[in-house]
């Protein structure tokens, strides 16, 4: 088997542990070397790395590919659990030459195998009609998009900018051509930090239907939504959201492990923090800094337990009321991306979160009180450091 991979191939497995994420700690100690990752990986991961490959850069897929059938047991194991059908047209011909390689051996190789899950766009080369949604963004607000056949000829692209909190923020409108279409679907499903992925039509309709439905009385839809709205808008009832499928799929049951996995993906930043409105965070923020700049200087815990305080008693007022339901709903339509990108477990650990929070305070406790504490970051490592250099400075003045 090859000792090595080329740069390419050791680039093109950065985009895939990019895309891939629960197989990122495989993926990249291998430094592209075939050997290291498919040891790392085993046959039915390596089978879904090496689809991706070849869907999303079919050389890269064909030379991992050819270095893995040097593995009589690893390689040819993952090579099996590859469903040619579910490829891409450049992936099928790859594959096929790496096959047929190892057939002319006397390998040979089911005629039906199992599907390995692949990374890949709806087939808008035949159909022109595609559907995808973003990841919600430490704001909250996410991008929808949806393509149909244009009566001229080509497509016509929808372009919404979705907010749990604000409704609708901007609607474009599109027509391009058919390998226009593929390319920048193509970009936005690649994109390192916010992947886009494909759901359902009638699930995005839904979603931005649900977005129109709760718009603020002061801030009217964008332009043009009218006009477009049996377009983008237009689900059969009862359809639903990305999240809910995600919730049917997989389930909802809130454990506490899984609610402590959802605060380490919002301390970790990779989900959240979807802050207050800007008014509330901003309050919350001044009174922390008003208790550090007291007249009455007292020592660096008891300074410590008042900003404990505070931020208990914010988690206790900030989140009842709407802004608890608007964190479930961010948590379940995460889930369905995480879903979607193979990270099974997290996206149980977000809709164990929805759950949380449409409890009660006492189940939404700790993920409010992280929520919090990311969006104040900057406050919070402020005060850390005044705290720290007064308890220094009493030190010396003891001394």
């Amino acid at each position: 088997m090859s000792g090595s991979g080329g740069l390419g191939l050791a680039e093109a497995l950065e985009r895939a542990a990019s895309a891939l994420r629960e197989h990122a700690r495989a993926i990249r100690p291998a430094n592209g070397d075939p050997a290291q990752l498919l040891e790392a990986l085993g046959p039915e991961a390596g089978a879904q790395v090496l689809a991706w490959l070849l869907a999303n850069e079919p050389p890269d897929g064909e030379e991992l590919a050819e270095a893995w059938v040097e593995d009589e047991e690893g390689g040819i194991a993952a090579l099996r659990r590859i469903d040619a059908e579910s490829l891409p047209k450049p992936a099928r011909k790859a594959l096929r030459k790496v096959l047929h390689r190892l057939r002319s051996r006397g390998v040979e190789l089911p005629t039906a195998a199992p599907a390995a899950v692949v990374a890949k766009l709806p087939p808008i080369e035949d159909t022109l009609s595609a559907a995808l949604v973003s990841p919600v963004d430490p704001r909250g607000t996410r991008a929808v998009y949806l393509v149909e056949p244009h009566p001229s000829g080509g497509a016509r692209m929808f372009e919404l900018m979705l907010d749990a909190e604000r409704g609708v923020l901007g609607l474009e409108v599109y027509q391009a051509g058919r390998s226009q279409v593929r390319r920048f679907l193509r970009d936005i499903a690649r994109n390192e930090r916010f992947p886009a992925v494909e759901a359902p039509r009638e699930s995005v309709q839904a979603l931005v239907a649900r977005a129109a439905s709760a718009q603020p009385a002061d801030r009217p839809l964008p332009r043009g939504f009218a006009e477009w709205r049996g377009h983008v808008a237009g689900a059969p009832e009862p359809a639903r959201t990305p999240g809910e499928l995600a919730a049917e799929a997989l389930g909802a049951e809130s454990t506490p492990e899984r609610v402590r996995r959802a605060v380490e993906l919002v301390r970790s930043r990779e989900v959240g923090p979807w802050p207050p409105p800007g008014e509330v965070l901003q309050d919350l923020a001044n009174r922390l800094a008003e208790n550090a700049q007291g007249k009455i200087i007292v020592a660096g815990p008891v300074r410590r337990q008042q900003v404990a305080r505070i931020l208990d008693e914010a988690v206790e007022s900030v989140y009842a009321g709407p802004q608890a339901g608007r964190m479930a709903s961010c948590f379940r339509e995460a889930a369905y991306v995480l879903w979607k990108t193979g990270r099974e477990e997290d996206a149980r650990a977000a809709l164990a979160a929805a759950q949380a929070f449409e409890a009660g305070p006492e189940a939404w406790a700790p993920l409010a009180r992280a929520t919090l504490e990311v969006a104040l970051a900057p406050v919070l490592e402020r005060l850390d450091r005044e705290m720290a250099g007064d308890e220094e400075n009493s030190r010396l003045v003891k001394a």
